[in-house]
This record gives structure tokens, sequence and C-alpha cells, in this order.
């Protein structure tokens, strides 16, 4: 049901070298681009009607309007199962708790007498936030990006999901229910690379936004890519990734759970063990058969995933060498299940997340750690991070030097821009300080003999 791989006996390759070596899903944003191209350029064009047109070809069904009412979000809600709402409010509250935390203050350094820079922070204006609804329905999702953009201070948030045929052109109302329950009342049902191609452009309905975050298939993928530099996005998310670091001391009940765990989320989804145990690896394998037999999204996703080409068994020499894995696959989630699990994963330096232990596996993170699940795939987490309060902030250098502050300075600047062959760069500090002896001595560079 799962390859293998082994790199056991010969020492590592490094980098881009071991980084081949390892299992990773096709994922041709590139392609995509071209088909989304004139998607986008529909939506900048018609506005609302090619949205409506669009939902109407990909989803299904025809739309009286894009915008959700006001009353659909109230009707979600009151008939939202108790259980599940409970359910959401102990989600939403436990990443309040993470992410208020992460809020940055405003900072002053004092470089010199008179001379300061401040660092203040400032949320974006507007944001755009996209919760998928192709295979499953994520209010997980809703909660995910607007929680931080909350937290963050962001003042006008909107959220965009797929219209759905069975719920009459809305979005899942388990969607719509989570916006109520956050306070989010600007919702719109579209999908993929429409509602990107919206919050950019713009539509009759719905205002442009600076930014777009959320997770989803590759049309969103390379729709975000279309619009880099146009509007900010989180980052170009691929499809989800559990990786396993786990020794003779993990149980495979657990590992086998938790491979299958993101595989049911679509046909492309990676899921890899990394083990020194050739027995952990025979009894995972074993494993697999009667927990996938057991579940469901059997022969749609879970065994696509698994037998595909991003997905695999690993067996290295030790952990040592599995940690080089590790950070050379980069995964969106990392699971340490070794002895001495919190000590292997500080050692980690490249994963979107990390959980630690037979007590902390990915669902948990999925749902209620407190934790993001919007997280870089496809190795990005080498230089990316998950999405957080910071994602939704911009820093702003505040310099304010006094006249003796900049006299002080003075020369070193005119020095510098001269050596950059930037002449009028030196001359605007010049002409502060004309008649001034003191400090016009050293602007001229000395000549080196």
């Amino acid at each position: 049901m799962i390859s293998r791989i082994d790199l056991r006996g010969d020492a590592l390759p490094e980098g881009p070298a071991l980084r081949d070596l390892l299992p990773r899903a096709d994922f041709d944003v590139s392609a995509a681009l071209e088909k989304v191209r004139p998607i986008c350029e529909a939506v900048h064009h018609r506005g609302d009607a090619a949205l409506i047109d669009f939902a109407e070809k990909f989803d299904g069904v025809r739309l009286d309007q894009v915008k959700v009412p006001a009353e659909a979000l109230e009707k979600a809600l009151a008939e939202l199962d108790p259980a599940v709402r409970a359910a959401l409010e102990e989600s939403i509250r436990r990443a309040r708790l993470v992410h208020r935390e992460q809020r940055r203050t405003t900072h002053t350094t004092q470089v010199v007498a008179g001379g300061s820079v401040t660092e203040k922070w400032v949320p974006v204006d507007r944001v755009g936030l996209y919760a998928p609804g192709g295979r499953s329905v994520y209010p997980s999702s809703v909660i995910m990006n607007v929680v931080p953009a909350q937290e963050a201070g962001v003042e006008s948030i909107a959220l965009a999901s797929p219209a759905q045929a069975e719920f009459g052109g809305l979005p899942h109302p388990t969607i719509l229910a989570a916006c109520a329950l956050l306070g989010v009342d600007e919702v719109y049902a579209a999908g993929g690379a429409t509602a990107v191609a919206m919050f950019a452009y713009g539509t009759e309905s719905c205002p442009p936004a600076n930014m777009v975050t959320g997770p989803g298939n590759i049309w969103v993928a390379a729709a975000k890519r279309y619009f880099t530099g146009k509007i900010g996005i989180d980052a170009e998310a691929g499809p989800t990734e559990i990786a396993v670091l786990a020794d003779a001391t993990a149980d495979p009940v657990h590992v086998a759970s938790d491979l299958i765990s993101q595989a049911e989320h679509d046909p492309l989804a990676a899921a890899v063990l990394v083990t020194d145990s050739v027995e952990l690896a025979d009894a995972v394998e074993k494993e697999l058969e009667p927990q996938v037999a057991a579940t469901k999204h059997i022969e749609d996703r879970i065994v696509p995933a698994l037998k595909g080409r991003q997905s695999a068994i690993v067996l290295v020499d030790g952990v040592d060498e599995g940690l080089k894995v590790v950070d050379a696959y980069g995964a969106e989630h990392l699971e340490i299940q070794t002895a001495d699990a919190a000590a292997v994963a500080d050692r980690v330096r490249n994963a979107g997340a990390i959980f630690i232990g037979p007590w902390a596996p990915v669902s948990l993170g999925d749902y209620a750690a407190g934790s993001n699940h919007v997280l870089p795939t496809g190795g990005c987490a080498c230089h990316s991070s998950g999405l957080s309060v910071q994602s939704f902030l911009r820093g702003i250098h505040i310099v304010d030097y006094t006249k003796d502050a900049l006299a002080e300075v003075a020369r070193h600047v005119v020095t510098l821009a001269e050596a950059e062959d930037l002449p009028a760069h030196g001359a605007a500090i010049k002409a502060r300080f004309v008649g001034d002896e003191q400090v016009s001595r050293g602007w001229k560079v000395p000549e080196s003999k």
C-alpha cells in the first residue's frame, strides 16, 4: 500500500541531492497559471456577472447574487448542531489564546542622543480569506484565517467559500455558522481562482482587498501566483503533508492512524514515515491495511494518496540521519515519535509545525491545539512560516533625528553616497549645513595615494 525508500548504509547526500531522493507530489502551479489567467481577467472585466457564470460552470448552481445575505448567516448559526457549535467555540477560544500572544508592540531604539528609530506594527486595511469547499467542508480553516486577522487588528475582513448546489448556491452552512460565531458578516459564494480574483480586483459587490490568505487547490495557488505583487498572499499552498520521524519506541497503531488522517484529505496528500526501525516499518505497513479498510474515503482519496509517489516509508540508519531527512523534506506537519521526543524536536530546523510525542497528533493541531493549521507545504518550510498574527501586520520604521544627531553622522552619509556615485543623496545632507564649517570639514573623502 505504501512504497519504501532505503537510505541506510551510505552517507546521506547534502542539500538538493537529498531532497531529490524524497517523495513529493506533482504540483505544477506554472501549468495551472495559464488556465487561471483568463478566469481572473474575466472577473476583472465582468465582475459579479463572471463570478455567477463561473459558479454555474464549476459548482453547478446559478446564483442570484454572490454576497451571502445576513439572514443566511444567522440561520446557519441557529441551526448548527450544538455539539459542533461547542467544538467550534472551543477551537476559537484556544486559537485566540495563542494568537493574541503573537501581537507585536511598538519599539523605539535610541541610536544616538537625539536620534531614534521606532518600529510600529500596522495591520493591513482589508483582507480576503478563503475557506475551501470541494471534497470536504473546512470550518476549521475559517477559524485559522479569521482569528489571526482579528487579533492583528484588521478592520475589514471578508471570506469566500465555493457555492454549493446542495444548499441553494450558498457556501456550506457550517462555514456560514463559523463566520457568524467569529463576527464575520461579509461572506461570498465564490470558489477557487474566481474568489482570489474577486478579492484582487474587486467587483460590484466586493471591494478589493490588500491581501488574500487561506488554503486551497492548485487553482487557488495559481491565482495567488498570478496576483503576486498586486496583493499580498500567505503562500502558494500545495497538497497537505505529514512526516513522522519515529524509532522503535513508537506505537505502530498511532503512526498508521496519523498517516491515514492526512491521506484522507486528497489523493495528492503526502504521508511519509522516516524511521531507523525496520520492525516499526513492518508493523506500520501491516497496521495500515485494517485501518484503511475501516475508514471512509478509501478509493477516492486514502489509497491513491498512500500509493502515490508522494508517500513512502523512508529507512535511515539512526535518528540523527532521520533528522537530516526531515529537515531536507521540510514537512507541513512533522510528528516526532521517538525516545526523548522533545529533545529531538528541538533539533528540527525545517517544519511548518512540530508535534511532540504520542499525545500530540496532527489532528489536534488541525482543530484544537491553539496552533494554526495554515502552514507551508512543498518544502517551503525551509524559508516560510505558517499563518499568524504577524502575517497581517506591516512593520514601519519611523526615523526621528535632531540637527545635532544628523550633524554627527553627516560625513558618513556623504561618504557613502559618493562611494555609490549618488551625489544628490549627499547633497541632500549638505544642504542642511551650508556654512557650517565644523560639519562640512568631514565631507571630503581623502584621495588615495
